[in-house]
């Protein structure tokens, strides 16, 4: 399948990483749908791609609001074949000072959504040739990071999802890859968090967006045809790093 063939939705789409990737597929030839909830963000920086991007309001918890950007995909596009669960939340805090309701928000929209995402798109997916999905996960589920217990342990759910996904789907001819980023200069950071860990950092500078969506496009392309339930480190050696 040529990429002008193939659709692809993308979520946390309007700024940072996921607008990288938006960008890098329409690139290919991709139609795009864009979705966040920032949706007059989203409609600002996507309109200069016209009718190759829809653009539309997603909160990646709602079941339901997953089944209307579906739908919506599948019938501007006629199909979706591949599907990019990018959004995420980074929420910090100490496990004493941690509260219910912020390690559950951070659940349901690091893990949850995907799986809602997943389920949403399964049906357009299976009756795609050469579907593929994309999970972002993090470093955080790679090595443990403190003060990240609500954030680390969402992305290490989602890596075992994406493996039981990769698992499960193939047989349907749907692959299911992971990107695990490492610090990316996106507004995510603060000034302050991105400084300091380009000091850090073991090549000396913080990741592009572009970059997570140069690995997110091969993923999804024809070159990665017999990969699935990877795991694509895109994180400049920060998992090399001890302490």
């Amino acid at each position: 399948m040529s990429a002008t063939d193939r659709v692809a939705l993308v979520t946390g789409a309007a700024r940072g990483q996921g607008a990288a990737i938006v960008r890098r597929l329409v690139t290919d030839g991709y139609r795009v749908t864009a979705a966040d909830l920032l949706i007059d963000e989203l409609e600002s920086s996507t309109t200069e791609f016209g009718d190759q991007v829809l653009a539309v309001g997603l909160d990646v918890t709602s079941a339901e609001q997953w089944q209307a950007a579906v739908t919506a995909t599948v019938e501007r596009f006629g199909g979706l074949t591949a599907l990019v669960n990018n959004a995420g939340v980074l929420h910090r805090a100490s496990i004493a000072e941690e509260t219910p309701a912020g390690f559950e928000a951070a659940w349901r929209v690091n893990c949850l959504g995907p799986f809602l995402g997943l389920q949403a798109a399964l049906a357009a997916l299976r009756a795609a040739d050469g579907a593929a999905v994309v999970n972002t996960c993090s470093t955080g589920a790679v090595r443990p990071f403190p003060h990240h217990a609500a954030y680390g342990s969402s992305k290490w759910a989602l890596r075992g999802f994406t493996q039981v996904a990769a698992a499960e789907l193939g047989r349907d001819g749907i692959r299911v890859n992971a990107v695990f980023p490492g610090p990316v200069q996106t507004p995510m950071l603060d000034e302050t968090t991105q400084v300091r860990l380009a000091e850090r950092a073991t090549l000396g500078r913080l990741g592009q967006p572009t970059e997570i969506a140069d690995a997110v496009a091969f993923l999804l392309s024809d070159q990665a045809s017999f990969i699935t339930g990877a795991e694509l480190l895109v994180d400049g050696g920060q998992c090399l790093q001890i302490g």
